[in-house]
């Protein structure tokens, strides 16, 4: 026996992820795919983790999670933020007592950066600053969100770029890396590099042209209303929850919110909530195109495609 050869790394986790912007049907083709697989959904979308939201976020209803197991769903009350290394931690141990069933994983969300930092690992970057936090959020308290976030644009434009100007928990983050290191965490994310994966993955990317995903996108708006969108928003904010923190500062319930406080007529605010969602949508494709690993399939009949990719990824011994 050769005591001085290198013992061979395990084998990595395989898992499968399925990714695309917001209103493009990934919930559809990831419960296809997931039955036929035999597989579990691992949620990385950042809205879904809140109980309350179901409407506004198309979290899957009662018979869809009937029929596919899903974790990360409901996880959390809508005043207790999940930020993405919770997530994270969260997820690898979905993902591991999963794989440890001998089931098949998928992963499926719009959430780029939730998805990224499952795949490559997480900056962490300085503790919190009790004293430059709490003077950001009265700040924002003060001037609005929009404030803080024009800040951010000024000192870390890439940042800026990928948040929602509604973010105040990730804006707030952002601008408090960059005061205590006097370094953007744009670029502390790219000194880190996120090149470091931990599982044997498969990413496929729904894809659709977009003036269809436009129309999709409005259409599931219009249904979310149908459904009581409004009454889901006027509970929230009588249980305390207000719209100018996370995660309640989301598209559609913000807008919502508006109209119930008397800000605007219900009518423009469904307006601004479906051109808001087309802007995310146009930022969560420009994201994820950016990421050379990712497998794309047009969305309107891909359920069968994403199924024999991921089939064969799965039963492909596993690379170490």
């Amino acid at each position: 026996m050769n005591s001085g050869a290198a013992a061979a790394p395990a084998p990595r986790l395989k898992v499968g992820f399925i990714v695309g912007p917001t209103g493009i049907g990934k919930t559809a083709i990831s419960l296809a795919v997931a039955e036929r697989l035999g597989a579990e959904i691992v949620n990385a979308d950042s809205r879904q983790f809140y109980r309350g939201m179901d409407i506004g976020t198309a979290k899957p209803s009662a018979a869809e999670l009937a029929r596919v197991r899903h974790h990360l769903i409901d996880i959390r009350a809508p005043g207790d933020p999940l930020d993405v290394a919770q997530f994270r931690a969260l997820a690898r141990a979905a993902i591991a007592e999963v794989a440890e069933r001998g089931r098949p994983v998928l992963v499926t969300g719009g959430s780029g950066l939730y998805l990224r930092v499952l795949r490559y690992g997480i900056f962490s970057g300085p503790g919190a600053a009790p004293q430059i936090r709490a003077a950001l959020l009265e700040a924002a308290h003060r001037h609005g969100v929009e404030y803080l976030y024009q800040e951010l644009q000024r000192i870390d434009p890439a940042a800026a770029r990928r948040l929602e100007p509604r973010d105040l928990y990730r804006i707030v983050r952002a601008i408090e890396v960059f005061r205590v290191t006097g370094v953007a965490i744009s670029r502390h994310q790219a000194a880190h590099g996120f090149n470091r994966p931990e599982y044997e993955s498969l990413t496929i990317g729904l894809r659709m042209e977009r003036e269809r995903l436009y129309r999709a996108i409005e259409r599931r708006f219009d249904a979310m209303m149908a459904a009581g969108l409004v009454e889901e928003v006027r509970r929230l904010l009588e249980q305390g929850f207000t719209p100018d923190a996370p995660p309640l500062c989301a598209i559609g319930y913000k807008h919502v919110a508006a109209y119930l406080r008397g800000e605007c007529a219900l009518e423009a605010a469904v307006e601004l909530a479906k051109r808001d969602t087309r802007r995310l949508a146009k930022r969560q494709m420009t994201w994820f195109r950016r990421d050379p690993d990712i497998v794309w399939i047009d969305a309107q009949d891909g359920a069968e495609q994403a199924y024999k990719l991921l089939a064969d990824f799965f039963s492909a011994p596993p690379r170490s």
